[in-house]
């Protein structure tokens, strides 16, 4: 049987489509999910896209954590539903409290884009097992409110407890703490980072590298063997 992996849109949602096709190549059948419906439909595991949902109005991600879906997708996660959130995605999930710590605009205050180095650390969590710890990978950044912060004690519990999964290489793009790009939850069923791992599925566009593929076989590997 097919693994069937949600993909919210919600108002502004930009790489919903992006990340379908990623889902798609991985073998796993993609299934649009509207961010006013509260079903899921039946997935095994969901994501939140990126882009700019709700035009980033009051802070990015605050209006989308109170969507209808947002209310399933936060009571599944939490009774291990694997969730993925990209860019937009992982705004959302800090917001919801299903990541801790925040983001806040580039420090640089500027919009970036660019293909960004970064270093896998936790290659043991339900988007990354297709990964190497240590591995480092490239994967394009486009975001406005792109900086990771949290107090000290969060970070350093993050560290501890190897909750930091990607960390941003040779250049950090937005003045992300401790140059974190991505993180997961204790259980490892959650995963949020800002660069988009659905724009490196195929050689011949993106970045021109296969390196964010692995994301999306990750899982499928996650749910066989589940």
């Amino acid at each position: 049987m097919t693994a069937r992996i949600g993909v919210v849109t919600f108002p502004g949602s930009l790489d919903d489509r992006d990340t379908q096709r990623a889902i798609r190549l991985a073998g796993a059948e993609p299934v649009a999910l509207w961010h006013k419906d509260k079903d899921l439909h039946q997935v095994d595991a969901v994501v939140l896209p990126g882009g700019f949902s709700y035009g980033d109005y009051l802070r990015a991600g605050a209006i989308s954590r109170f969507s209808p879906v947002m209310e399933t997708v936060i009571e599944q996660a939490k009774a291990g539903l694997p969730v993925l959130g990209i860019c937009n995605g992982f705004q959302i999930l800090t917001e919801a409290h299903l990541l801790p710590g925040g983001m806040l605009g580039n420090d640089h205050l500027h919009f970036i884009c660019r293909d960004q180095k970064l270093r896998v650390e936790n290659a043991d969590t339900a988007w990354t097992v297709d990964y190497t710890s240590g591995q480092e990978i490239h994967i394009p950044l486009k975001n406005m409110d792109g900086r990771y912060v949290a107090d000290e004690y969060t970070l350093d519990k993050l560290e501890a407890e190897g909750r930091v999964v990607f960390r941003y290489l040779d250049f950090n793009p937005n003045g992300s703490l401790r140059d974190i790009a991505g993180i997961t939850n204790e259980a490892g069923n959650v995963v949020g980072l800002m660069p988009h791992p659905e724009h490196a599925v195929e050689p011949l566009i993106g970045s021109g590298r296969t390196d964010g593929l692995p994301f999306f076989t990750s899982i499928l590997k996650k749910l066989v063997n589940a």
